[in-house]
C-alpha cells in the first residue's frame, strides 16, 4: 500500500490545538447523552475515544463533525465555530461514519470522483486509490467490494478533501485482522504527515497503537484521560491474575477474602472467572493457592498478564468494550 498522504495547506507545528470541546451537553428528552465533556486535540496526534455502547461517544463525535448541535457548551474546529464557519470547516475535515451507504452501481473511481466534486480543492483520486489499497479494484462496482474494501473506500472518501482533521467512527469495525492493519497504516501515514485524527474504536489494540491520547466516556462523562501508557499505569498493578474454580461458583471466594491476600489490590468477578489486580504477583499467587486449599476448592485455570487498556476499561466501567 502506498502510504504517502498529503494533508491540507495550513499545517503548523505539532503543538497547535485543532479541536476543542468545552462543556459539551446533548439531551434527548430526559436522557443526557453528553454531560459536560471537555477535551482538546493537538495537531499531528490521534485522540482515541472509548466507551461502552450508549456511553455518548458517537454523539460527541457527531457534534464535533457539525452533524449535531449541542444543547450546551462550545466546539472549535481549527479555531472556528460551526455556527459561523460551516463551509470553511467542511472543506478542511474528513469524516468517516459508522455506516456509509454508497451507490452500489458506481465503480470505485466514479464514486471517488463524485465525492471529490464536493470540494473546491483536494487530493488526486489515483493517489487516494493507491493510499487505501484499492488500485486493482478501481474499476470494480461498489457492490462487488468486500466489507473491508468498503470500509477502506469510506476512509478514501474522507481523504479526498486533503483534510487537516480526520474524524473516524469505528473505522475497522467488522474487519478481519489483515484489513484492520491495512487501515491502521493509512491512519498512521495521515498522522505522520501532520494530520489530526479523532477516533472511536471497539478494539483496544487499535486504541493503544494509534492514539497518542485517550478519553474514556461512560454515561456521557469523561471518566479517564491521558496517554494509553498513563491510563494503564493508573490501574496501579504489576500484573493481572485471572482464574476459575472447578465446578464451583467463583463467588464462593468473597471479595473481602481476596482483597486481604498479600499483594492483591482489587478483585473483580467476570462470569465464571475472577480477576485480581496485584502489585506483587508471586506473593498473591502463593496466597491464592493457600486460600483455595483451605476452602476445599479446586483451581480450574489460572493465568497472568501485564495490565492492559482492557483491564482498566473493565475496572472503570464494569463492562468489556464490546459489551452490549
Amino acid at each position: 500500500m502506498d502510504a504517502k498522504i498529503r494533508v491540507g495547506n495550513e499545517i503548523g507545528n505539532g503543538d497547535d490545538v485543532t479541536v476543542v470541546a468545552r462543556g459539551l451537553v446533548k439531551r434527548y428528552g430526559d436522557l443526557v447523552a453528553v454531560d459536560g465533556i471537555d477535551f482538546q486535540v493537538r495537531r499531528g496526534t490521534c485522540l482515541g475515544v472509548l466507551g461502552p455502547n450508549g456511553a455518548g461517544k458517537t454523539t460527541t463525535i457527531e457534534i464535533l463533525e457539525g452533524l449535531k448541535t449541542p444543547d450546551g457548551g462550545q466546539v472549535e474546529v481549527l479555531g472556528r465555530s460551526w455556527s459561523e464557519n460551516r463551509r470553511e470547516i467542511q472543506e478542511r475535515i474528513g469524516v468517516q461514519l459508522q455506516e456509509t451507504e454508497f451507490q452500489d452501481k458506481l465503480t470505485v473511481l466514479e464514486l471517488l470522483r463524485m465525492f471529490r466534486s464536493f470540494y473546491r480543492e483536494g487530493s488526486d483520486i489515483e493517489e487516494v486509490v493507491r493510499t487505501i489499497g484499492l488500485l486493482e479494484k478501481r474499476r470494480a462496482r461498489v457492490k462487488t467490494l468486500s466489507g473491508g474494501q468498503k470500509q477502506r473506500l469510506a476512509v478514501g472518501c474522507a481523504l479526498l478533501s486533503r483534510p487537516e482533521i480526520l474524524f473516524l467512527d469505528e473505522p475497522t469495525s467488522g474487519l478481519d485482522p489483515q484489513a484492520r492493519r491495512r487501515l491502521w497504516e493509512v491512519i498512521e501515514a495521515f498522522k505522520a504527515g501532520g494530520g489530526t485524527v479523532v477516533l472511536t474504536s471497539h478494539h483496544m489494540e487499535e486504541a493503544e497503537r494509534l492514539a497518542d491520547d485517550l478519553i474514556i466516556i461512560d454515561h456521557g462523562r469523561v471518566i479517564a484521560r491521558g496517554s494509553p501508557k498513563a491510563i494503564i499505569a493508573s490501574l496501579g498493578a504489576e500484573s493481572v491474575v485471572r482464574f476459575s474454580l472447578a465446578g464451583a461458583d467463583p463467588r464462593q471466594l468473597s471479595d473481602e477474602e481476596l482483597r486481604t491476600l498479600e499483594g492483591v489490590r482489587s478483585a473483580r468477578y467476570e462470569g465464571s472467572e475472577i480477576s485480581l489486580s496485584v502489585v506483587r504477583t508471586q506473593a498473591a499467587i502463593a496466597g491464592l493457592f493457600k486460600l483455595i486449599e483451605r476452602r476445599g476448592l479446586v483451581l480450574d485455570d489460572l493465568h497472568t498478564h501485564r495490565p492492559t487498556l482492557e483491564d482498566v476499561f473493565v475496572s472503570l466501567t464494569g463492562k468489556h468494550l464490546r459489551d452490549d
